[in-house]
């Protein structure tokens, strides 16, 4: 029995005329301690993937399992990472990975939680900022406290939508670096939303194309078979890579040009407008 497991998960918004079907019949596996990369252009339904998975939407068809059991909500065995930082800004970096853990783990007494926070403020390098507010961190701080906060919570899954999309060439890096690392480190199970192909490879044991939509279903999965860990200076010239790659780019041009050529003006209803008479009147 997989990990994770999506059976034939469609899902669309709106009704009748203004209905678009976004994902369609979408099925995959996940194994336990697992790192696999969605990959897609913007708009293909990926954060509405995420978002399946996450509990925070239901499926109009099909089912998602989680250690064979429905997914029917958020939980706390799902950690997730936003695009946006999401943090409380009147809170400290301590007062916003407190937040979770005190929800969580209730039960719990209070120096034991405190011990929790410390360890995953330690986790993602932000001892010394264990008293700032967001307002005085970088992006890339404040997004080290997503992942701190997340990973707190001792999840089963960690599902990252596009995390580093926002953030600086040179701090995505270092992100990336700190992610991989945790992921070796903890062995969580983790699902990550990205448009760049070399943070799927960075970071993924394999990486599945999301085709674009409407409609949008998975394309046929890239096994990356690098030895950990991996440096992007290093990978350039790596054989594996150097084959991989251009792949994977390759696919993903190719069902963007097959999308593009899909949509045509015929598909469009245009309003019914006419001319104005515009001549102008001589005094």
């Amino acid at each position: 029995m997989a990990f994770l497991e999506l059976k034939n998960v469609s899902k669309g918004y709106g009704h009748g005329h203004d209905r678009v079907d976004v994902l369609k019949d979408i099925s995959m596996s996940i194994d336990e301690g697992e790192f696999v990369a969605i990959i897609g252009f913007s708009g293909s339904g990926k954060t509405t993937l995420i978002s399946l998975i996450s509990g925070l939407i239901e499926p109009d068809e099909g089912e998602i399992l989680l250690n064979g059991k429905p997914i029917t909500g958020p939980g706390p065995d799902r950690g997730v990472v936003f695009q946006n930082y999401s943090l409380l800004p009147w809170l400290t970096v301590e007062g916003n990975v407190a937040l979770a853990v005190n929800e969580v783990f209730k039960d719990w007494d209070a120096e034991r939680r405190h011990e929790q926070v410390l360890q995953y403020v330690e986790m993602v390098n932000l001892t010394p900022a264990l008293q700032k507010r967001p307002s005085e961190l970088s992006g890339g701080m404040r997004q080290r406290v997503s992942v701190a906060r997340a990973l707190a919570m001792n999840p089963q899954i960690l599902l990252l939508d596009e995390p580093l999309s926002a953030l600086d060439a040179l701090t995505r890096g270092t992100l990336q670096t700190e992610i991989e690392k945790i992921w070796r480190n903890d062995k969580k199970t983790v699902i990550l939303i990205t448009n760049d192909v070399d943070e799927g490879i960075i970071l993924a044991d394999r990486i599945i194309p999301l085709n674009p939509g409407p409609n949008a279903t998975l394309g046929p999965q890239f096994d990356i078979n690098i030895d950990r860990p991996r440096d992007l200076n290093q990978l350039n010239d790596d054989d594996v890579y150097k084959k991989l790659k251009p792949e994977i780019v390759e696919y993903m041009l190719e069902i963007g040009d097959k999308s593009a050529s899909e949509t045509t003006l015929g598909d469009l209803e245009l309003p019914d407008i006419q001319p104005k008479d515009l001549r102008l009147k001589l005094a």
